[in-house]
């Protein structure tokens, strides 16, 4: 089967209840992760994944080459958790560079790299009360996969459809592996 007939109709669908679970799950970790590790910094990484299928062997594919790709572009790191569930992949690491140094990384790589724009990446450091914003440190707001207005304006208003955002998604992947999944 090509990689545009399987990449969203496999896995197990979620609901609003799913991802506000497993948000839940990963604020607790992240409150562990900083009481744990009081002088580190943590990232805390995602796919943006449009529709009701969050993960599969296809999206879990997706997610480790761009989380590799960043991994190779830190100094030094150590895998905390490494979450393969159907509300996503995550993947906390535990940095030991700064804070700002970490965040301006993470940007870059959401930018400039092929898969980049697919990921979300949280920087948090403990004591601080929510993760350090692009506009934190002057940089600029993340872009729509699709239309490059800003992101949040896209996805607040509904500007694109699930099918137009799978749609990019499927493309990007047929970009990175070729047509199978």
């Amino acid at each position: 089967m090509t990689a545009m007939a399987t990449i969203f109709t496999a896995g197990t669908p979620q609901t609003i209840t799913d991802m506000l679970a497993a948000r839940d799950q990963r604020v607790a970790y992240q409150q562990q992760l900083m009481t744990t590790h009081p002088q580190a910094t943590i990232a805390a990484i995602k796919l943006n994944i449009p529709g009701p299928i969050k993960n599969n062997d296809a999206l879990r594919r997706l997610f480790l080459a761009g989380v590799q790709r960043f991994e190779a572009e830190l100094p030094t790191y150590t895998v905390a958790a490494d979450w393969n569930h159907p509300a996503g992949n995550e993947r906390f690491l535990i940095l030991t560079t700064d804070f700002a140094t970490s965040k301006r990384m993470a940007v870059a790589f959401e930018e400039q790299d092929p898969l980049g724009r697919l990921y979300d990446i949280d920087i948090l450091q403990a004591g601080s009360q929510r993760a350090l914003s692009r506009t934190d440190l002057g940089l600029p707001k993340r872009r729509c996969l699709l239309c490059r207005r800003e992101a949040k304006d896209c996805a607040r208003s509904r500007r694109h459809s699930v099918a137009e955002l799978q749609q990019k998604i499927m493309t990007m992947y047929v970009t990175e592996f070729g047509d199978r999944a």
